[in-house]
């Protein structure tokens, strides 16, 4: 729901290559360059560029084909995209195979997505050329996924105003990935899935409401209860939540929280977010998708699978009309959900061991 006092409405190319961008977890983008084309097995976006007659990876509007890619997600209803990118992200981050790099961002959500969708199991995933690197190579059928790479540039950028930098530009462009199960002839090594990030080693064995109240505890946000909605008031810096048993589950109190304490990370005296200036009227509907996109990643973290955010009325609607006039937008709010989501972790409390 949005950040207010009423309640919502809603709730690398070659191996190894050098870095472009530093700080990959700042933008929420893979930390090498693009290829031009993914040579084999190409998207249905590189298909139809190519079928144009315009050069893939130059021409192509790459923030609206992957915007657009996203609202067919949402399109199906905010409920089954959040299954879907939750139930990928309990395996961890979508890692590359060749360098061990997490994808994050928007690119982090097509990737579970696609896992989902095609059924991939092992979230590891690499460039037509990194497998070639590796003395592998992608089967001639496959599809790879197209995700987006932002370099900064020092001069000219590509047009849109909500990319410039200190330093310069953002340039958005585009390269693809195949999961290992679309590769044959990868050493055993790389089809080995990475450890699970998500609760780590020390949270083997914890249930997902121990996860998510180690989360909220460290937090130590004020949290009240009897209210007959769900609602982050900013006004006075408070969670308010109907009584647990009023809830469907545990599981799904446990999802609701979560939700709110990204509303909660937002406020002036933490993040400090505000979108007033961006988007108006529709500043509260976006802070309300940070807090669905930041509520998946969390519930992924603490692999509240199934849950429903109880108690927030629709917000897709607005979501879709954002995202259909901005195509920054959605990975404006993936970054934000992002920061909210290691702002939260890193407050996260530690697992005692057991007393003796």
């Amino acid at each position: 729901m949005a950040t207010s006092s009423r309640t919502s409405r809603s709730s690398r190319c070659a191996v190894p290559a050098p870095a472009v961008v530093q700080d990959p977890k700042t933008l929420g983008v893979p930390p090498v360059p693009p290829e031009d084309s993914p040579t084999a097995g190409e998207s249905n976006e590189g298909c139809a560029w190519r079928r144009s007659g315009k050069r893939v990876g130059m021409d192509m509007d790459v923030r609206r084909v992957i915007t657009d890619r996203i609202m067919a997600m949402l399109a199906q209803g905010e409920h089954v995209c959040r299954a879907r990118w939750v139930q990928a992200a309990t395996r961890g981050a979508p890692r590359n195979a060749g360098t061990g790099w997490s994808y994050r961002g928007v690119n982090a959500l097509l990737l579970w997505d696609a896992a989902i969708v095609q059924g991939y199991e092992v979230p590891l995933w690499l460039t037509y050329r990194q497998a070639k690197a590796l003395g592998a190579q992608v089967r001639k059928s496959e599809r790879g996924v197209l995700c987006a790479q932002f370099e900064r540039t020092g001069g000219r950028g590509d047009g849109d105003s909500h990319t410039e930098l200190q330093d310069g530009l953002l340039q958005c462009r585009p390269f693809w990935l195949f999961n290992v199960a679309q590769v044959d002839g990868l050493p055993a090594k790389r089809l080995d899935p990475p450890a699970a990030a998500a609760a780590g080693p020390s949270a083997a064995g914890q249930s997902a409401m121990e996860r998510v109240l180690r989360l909220v505890g460290g937090c130590n946000a004020t949290i009240r209860h009897g209210f007959d909605r769900a609602a982050y008031v900013p006004e006075f810096d408070e969670i308010r939540l109907p009584w647990p048993r009023r809830f469907a589950s545990g599981e799904n109190y446990g999802a609701t929280l979560l939700h709110e304490l990204v509303h909660w990370s937002g406020h002036p005296r933490r993040l400090h977010r505000e979108f007033s200036a961006r988007f108006g009227d529709a500043a509260g509907a976006f802070e309300a998708l940070v807090a669905e996109l930041g509520a998946v990643l969390l519930m992924g973290h603490c692999a509240l699978v199934g849950a429903v955010v109880e108690g927030h009325a629709d917000h897709l609607a607005d979501w879709l009309e954002v995202l259909r006039h901005d195509r920054s937008a959605i990975f404006t709010a993936m970054r934000f959900a992002g920061e909210a989501f290691d702002f939260i972790m890193e407050r996260e409390m530690p697992v005692l061991a057991p007393l003796s």
